[in-house]
């Protein structure tokens, strides 16, 4: 089964835009950079993005099925899409 991996040459940083109201969480999002391409990323696909580290589509499945109240199938379509466009973009790799 394909492995995928982050490409070591994307540059990324995390950012969290604090809130003025207490009651609201804390804004987080990623933006990834590489050969002239910007993607920004949410909550989610920062810890897709994370999850690419040698693990498979369905290891990353698992983990991500503990957090959140989706159906698996659901899930997994939305992930491969996501994973497809970062390989589109040169963001991950499969091995």
């Amino acid at each position: 089964m394909l492995r995928v991996f982050r490409n070591p040459d994307v540059l990324w940083r995390r950012e969290s835009g604090g809130s003025d109201d207490a009651s609201q969480e804390e804004a987080v999002a990623a933006i990834l950079f590489s050969g002239g391409s910007m993607l920004s990323l949410n909550e989610f696909g920062i810890e897709l993005w994370e999850l690419c580290d040698d693990r498979t589509v369905d290891d990353i499945v698992a983990s991500l099925i503990l957090e959140y109240e989706v159906e698996e199938d659901l899930l997994r379509s939305d992930i491969l899409a996501f994973l497809e466009s970062l390989s589109q973009k040169g963001f991950i790799r499969y091995e």
